[in-house]
C-alpha cells in the first residue's frame, strides 16, 4: 500500500476535522487549538499536527507509578499497521537525568524541523 503524503492530508483536514478548537482570544482574534493524541502543544498547525506528520512524541506521566514518565514515540516505517505504529518506553529516573534521556530521544528523531 502506498501512503497519502502529509501536505494533502493538511490540506484535506485544516479547516474541519473533529479534533479542531476555534477559541476567541484578545481583540476577537480567533485562536486555533487542537485535540489531537499526539498533539504535544496543542496548536492547529502543520508542525505540530499528529494527523499530518508521520513522526510525533508525547510524554505522559505513568498512571500506576509515581515519579514515572511514559515516552510514546511513532515509528515511521509501520504507518500501514496501527497496532505496532507506538514505540512506547518506561523512564523511572529522577527529574534531570529523565529529561536529558527525553531531550536526547527527541533530538535524535529530528522531529520538530
Amino acid at each position: 500500500m502506498t501512503t497519502v503524503p502529509g501536505s494533502l492530508v493538511w490540506e484535506l483536514v485544516k479547516k474541519n476535522n473533529c479534533f479542531l478548537i476555534k477559541q476567541f482570544g484578545n481583540n476577537n482574534a480567533k485562536v486555533r487549538f487542537s485535540k489531537e493524541p499526539n498533539n504535544l502543544y496543542n496548536v492547529h498547525s502543520y508542525k505540530f499536527s499528529s494527523l499530518a506528520n508521520s513522526k510525533t512524541v508525547v510524554v505522559q506521566s505513568s498512571a500506576g507509578e509515581d515519579k514515572a514518565v511514559v515516552l510514546s514515540t511513532t515509528k515511521t516505517k509501520k504507518q500501514n499497521t496501527p497496532a505496532k505504529l507506538q514505540h512506547k518506553t518506561l523512564m523511572r529516573k529522577e527529574f534531570r537525568k529523565m529529561a536529558k534521556s527525553v531531550k536526547n530521544q527527541v533530538s535524535s528523531t529530528r522531529i520538530f524541523r
